[in-house]
């Protein structure tokens, strides 16, 4: 070893804050908002502790909650008074977004993102209209180009609301285009487009779909959502969302899939976005409440490691948390 070579000289408390080469900053981070149409109070979500349902004339001060630890923006998800195969009431006027997002963005000062997908609306819980046949046949599901137009329309819904930018999440082919033709044609050019570009048809999804009640009621979503042991595709499909007008390219899951975030943030000018998702905290949440792990400790170092990888944007549970001790 060549003794002149002491990186250790750059770890002293006064200068390892000089040379960091990575940083979080509140502004770096997204924290999820659940809306629940069918609630008259906060449901806590047992599978992931520290986050409620709440009701939507409570969606104001659950943002301002968001707000007051330095968080700028929130991403809602909304859970319907009632369901139907098509999902029709994710693009209802009077839809549990839509009216939260009013009501946010006539009294709050917070970006607004909106998840845009159907799978919180349909009776059979998956993202889109099914193909005929589909509850028997497993090799059936849902039926991309006719769920296109539905996605669109729920989107241009949202920004009709006052949604500062919307995310479709549902993995369907053109997506991005039928929505950006779709907002385009409403008059709103200037609302961004943040794509669910490469969502993997992930284990680590579990306790989301107690907090947003969108498990499918039967199957899976493999025919829709990326297969976990695929990098290489998900180049493909960033590339595909970016042609058809993406402004933010979204990886989901996170932690899983550092490799394909910097995969991303190497080959894409786009900001990148990922999603540190359910599953990813409740096993933190899980293990601090054993005593295993220090949680803000872990849940720091997690998120920092996303960043590393090449995030721009991190959707996460642990925002308010991250945020305060920052």
């Amino acid at each position: 070893m060549n003794l002149t070579d002491r990186p250790r000289r750059l770890r002293s408390d006064g200068v390892s804050p000089l040379v960091r080469e990575t940083r979080l900053d509140p502004q770096d981070l997204i924290a999820p908002v659940f809306v629940d149409a069918t609630a008259d109070q906060r449901r806590p979500i047992e599978s992931m502790p520290g986050h409620e349902r709440v009701p939507v004339d409570e969606a104001v001060e659950r943002v301002r909650e968001v707000r007051e630890t330095g968080v700028g923006a929130v991403l809602v998800f909304g859970v319907p008074d009632s369901k139907d195969g098509r999902g029709s009431r994710a693009w209802a006027e009077d839809g549990v977004v839509q009216r939260a997002v009013r009501a946010v963005k006539a009294e709050t000062d917070a970006y607004v993102i909106t998840d845009v997908c159907l799978c919180e609306y349909t009776s059979h819980g998956h993202c889109g209209v099914l193909e005929e046949g589909a509850r028997d046949d497993p090799h059936m599901t849902v039926a991309n180009d006719d769920t296109l137009e539905l996605i669109a329309r729920t989107a241009r819904s949202h920004a009709d609301a006052g949604a500062d930018m919307v995310a479709p999440s549902g993995m369907m082919d053109g997506m991005v285009a039928a929505i950006r033709e779709e907002l385009d044609g409403a008059g709103h050019e200037s609302v961004p487009v943040m794509s669910y570009a490469a969502k993997y048809e992930s284990a680590f999804y579990g306790p989301f779909r107690d907090a947003a009640d969108g498990a499918p009621a039967f199957g899976d979503r493999r025919h829709y959502q990326m297969d976990p042991a695929n990098a290489r595709e998900a180049s493909r499909e960033v590339a595909l969302d970016a042609e058809q007008g993406a402004d933010v390219l979204m990886v989901k899951p996170a932690l899983p899939y550092l490799d394909v975030v910097r995969q991303v943030r190497e080959k894409f000018d786009h900001p990148v976005a990922a999603y540190n998702v359910s599953g990813e905290y409740a096993m933190l949440q899980a293990a601090a409440e054993k005593g295993w792990l220090d949680l803000e400790a872990v849940a720091h170092e997690s998120l920092l490691s996303i960043k590393r990888a090449g995030a721009d944007l991190i959707v996460t549970y642990f925002a308010e948390e991250i945020a305060r001790e920052l």
